[in-house]
């Protein structure tokens, strides 16, 4: 395993254990999260569809073939930004006290994602293609 592949290992386990951690207090409705969500207008539906997202690209960032880890740090940079802009729009750096922690942790996850896809670029390109084939074979069906 070269260097690159184990400083990508060790920084998908880092955003995707960021990404688990939190789960725990969208899904048990913890105060701070639903908070959170009430001052933007999207609880309960938003913490949980967040909560469901959130989990689909931590799974992804730890499955073994590329595809799969270039779709989770995909997923994640998308969800993360969505996070970012909620911070900056309307919850503002500090949260319920946290001192910035969690606006903190989804530039470390943003960042970290993106280091990822980065170096798993070509695996989106496999996706493209699974799509593209899934098309054209849907196409010659209907003709």
């Amino acid at each position: 395993m070269t260097r690159l592949h184990r400083l990508t290992l060790v920084v998908r386990l880092l955003v995707a254990g960021i990404l688990l951690q939190t789960l725990y207090f969208k899904f048990t409705g913890a105060p701070e999260s639903v908070a959170i969500f009430s001052r933007m207008g999207m609880e309960p539906w938003g913490r949980y569809a967040t909560g469901i997202a959130e989990l689909f690209a931590a799974v992804l960032l730890l499955l073994r073939p590329t595809q799969f880890v270039a779709l989770g740090a995909f997923s994640a940079t998308g969800v993360i930004t969505g996070a970012i802009f909620s911070h900056l729009f309307v919850l503002g750096i500090e949260v319920e006290g946290d001192g910035g922690l969690l606006f903190a942790l989804a530039l470390l996850v943003f960042l970290g994602a993106g280091f990822v896809l980065a170096v798993h670029r070509e695996g989106l390109w496999w996706w493209r293609e699974q799509a593209r084939s899934w098309i054209a074979s849907r196409r010659r069906e209907r003709a």
